[in-house]
Order: structure tokens, then sequence, then C-alpha cells
């Protein structure tokens, strides 16, 4: 899928990605939430974990850059290449935690994040260099990593794991 150019563009996927997700959501209970695919021992609990706090990066970043501090990404202490090694605590986190919460959790996480894209011009999100801890990348582009294009590979993931279960 191309990635969005615009402000306009990026709600609409927004909107439509977790429009999908939330729907497949809608089918799991407590018990479900516990389920993984055959080959992959991740939950959709830590799946959903994973997601909640990938937005939050997204805003950690930003803040920092904002305020002209370091921005550590993916996070402090880890090169993109050990993301494996960096997410395993945030899925088995999920595990542990109520899946009402985790919904809950994700329900702030996303709203939060359609509300920063909706107060914040396309010369913010798209002309490259207004954030210089972007790199080649736009700021638009990281929120759509960090939020629609999250919610297309979990509802993919989660469908998985449904119908694994039969």
């Amino acid at each position: 899928m191309p990635e969005a150019t615009n402000k306009t563009d990026l709600l609409a996927v927004f909107d439509k990605d977790l429009a999908k997700l939330r729907k497949t959501l809608g089918g799991v209970d407590e018990e479900k939430s516990s389920l993984s695919p055959p080959d992959d021992d991740t939950t959709i609990k830590g799946v959903i974990a994973h997601r909640i706090h990938w937005m939050g990066l997204f805003h950690g970043w930003y803040e920092d850059g904002v305020a002209g501090r370091e921005v550590h990404m993916p996070a402090k202490g880890y090169k993109w290449n050990q993301l494996q090694e960096y997410n395993a605590p945030l899925y088995a986190k999920g595990n542990e935690t109520a899946w009402v919460d985790l919904l809950s959790e994700f329900d702030t996480a996303s709203d939060k994040l359609r509300r920063f894209i909706e107060a914040h011009d396309d010369a913010l999100l798209y002309n490259r260099g207004a954030n210089l801890w972007t790199g080649k990348w736009t700021l638009g582009r990281f929120a759509e990593a960090s939020g629609p294009s999250h919610f297309r590979s979990a509802n993919t993931y989660i469908r998985k794991a449904l119908r694994s279960a039969g």
C-alpha cells in the first residue's frame, strides 16, 4: 500500500485501518486474547501491547525532538536490528495484562495519535527537514508507521491466530 503524502490521506488510512482492526478485536474475548498462530508464540494480547507501546514511542520521539533532546530510535540502548530483543518484554507484559485493560489502553493510544495528526498541518507532517530527527522519513511517515501500518499488520496477525484456533 502506498504511503500517505498528506494529512488528509493519512487520516483516511488511519480511520480505515483502525476500523478494520477494531472490527476484528470485537470478536476477541479474554480467552481468545491468549491465542497465537501455530508458527509464532506471540499472543493477540502481546500484539496489542506492542502496538500501544509503539504509538507511545512515536510521541516520545516527537517530544524529545521538539525539546531539542537526543531522540533515541527505536529506544535508548537499542538499534533497529535489535527489535526482537526490544519487543520481547512488550509481548510478555501484554500477556500479563487483562484484555479489557489492553483494549482500553489501545483506544487511548490510538485516539491520542489521531488527535496528534489532526492537530498538525501538512508542512509539519510532510515537509522533509521540518523535524530533523526524522532523517529521510517525514513525521507523517513515522505517524503512519506507528499507527495505520501497525494496525494492518496487527489485524492480519490476529485474524491468522483466530483462524488457526478454529
